[in-house]
């Protein structure tokens, strides 16, 4: 076994004294024992104001660009990077997977132009880069082989993922040494099944691509009206790409306001942590059995110890992660990841 078995996301507190110190991250405890760091920001702990409070780490959506940057610069200080290793994609609502390596570091960091041109997966095999994918009800897929040391960020909204950009993503890193089958996957936050409600364009689109298996996550809702569940069905795609079920991982937090209304989850079993958000931040706080929780560099996110189950704090009016369905306009929160050399453990 090359992974934990199943287990969802949980809230973590980020350490040190710089950034998002003493804020909370998502990441999952399946990446916990190898050399990669893997976070999702929450809403909470940046300098942007109005609907894009706080975190907004979009440069595409009418917020201060002097105030993306700023949050974009403490979502990586979290990481022990720089804006000058991150690598944002163009993010087209297709499935293009793009290979980067370490000559594309900066790329959409300080100019949305500048991110890779129609992708909306990255893959590397070069310890340094950041992979960022951004979303607001979009699926965010992290991808992670630990046996070639190969990473993935892909982003799936409807369109990518009946389309297949998780599927991209595995292709891709088919082509630098990967086999499906290594593979540990983490589903993002995204919109849940039961608040998202699609009409005939999108089912159409989802009976063609899943075809026999399409009621499993298309769900009437009324005339001419379904609930399509992203979760599920991107689950299905990377299945049917070869990664084994029990190596993807899931999430029990939507975007948006989490009320009992929004329906069940399905991206994994329950967590330790409920929709209603983090653990309190006693019981979350990042920790290590051997290092200090000074820096990032020295408590990687994705390799901090588990915690045990704790209260659940309040959860934001808005929620914990941005939501285009729940406002308009809003930010985009981000999923970002990162090969660690081997050498350094």
């Amino acid at each position: 076994m090359i992974a934990s078995p199943l287990t969802p996301s949980v809230f973590r507190q980020v350490p040190g004294h710089d950034g998002l110190a003493g804020r909370q991250v998502l990441t999952w405890p399946a990446f916990g024992g190898f050399d990669v760091d893997v976070l999702v920001t929450t809403r909470s702990g940046g300098v942007s104001a109005g609907p894009y409070a706080s975190l907004n780490l979009s440069l595409n959506v009418g917020d201060d660009p002097a105030h993306v940057l700023e949050n974009r610069r403490r979502v990586l200080a979290a990481l022990g990077a720089g804006l000058e290793d991150a690598v944002f994609a163009q993010q087209v609502h297709g499935a293009a997977a793009e290979v980067v390596g370490l000559a594309d570091r900066g790329r959409g960091t300080r100019e949305a132009a500048d991110a890779i041109p129609g992708a909306d997966a990255l893959v590397t095999a070069d310890p340094g880069p950041v992979l960022a994918v951004l979303a607001a009800d979009c699926v965010p897929v992290v991808l992670y082989d630990p046996v070639a040391h190969v990473l993935a960020c892909a982003h799936a909204g409807w369109r990518g993922t009946v389309s297949g950009a998780a599927a991209s993503a595995v292709r891709a890193m088919v082509s630098l040494g990967s086999r499906p089958a290594d593979l540990v996957v983490g589903l993002g936050p995204a919109i849940a099944p039961g608040r998202y409600q699609v009409g005939a364009e999108v089912a159409e689109a989802a009976a063609k691509a899943f075809g026999e298996r399409a009621s499993a996550v298309l769900h009437p809702a009324g005339p001419e009206q379904w609930r399509f569940d992203l979760w599920t069905a991107n689950r299905m795609v990377l299945q049917a790409a070869g990664v084994p079920g029990g190596q993807i991982h899931g999430t029990d937090t939507a975007t948006g306001p989490i009320t009992r209304a929004s329906g069940p989850t399905s991206a994994g079993p329950a967590s330790a942590h409920t929709s209603a958000g983090p653990a309190s931040p006693a019981a979350s706080t990042l920790t290590s059995a051997s290092t200090s929780t000074s820096t990032m560099a020295a408590t990687p996110i994705s390799a901090a110890a588990a915690t045990s189950p704790a209260p659940a704090a309040p959860q934001p009016p808005d929620g914990w992660f941005f939501s285009h369905r729940a406002e308009q306009p809003c930010g985009r929160f981000g999923l970002l990841a990162r090969l660690r050399p081997r050498e350094t453990r």
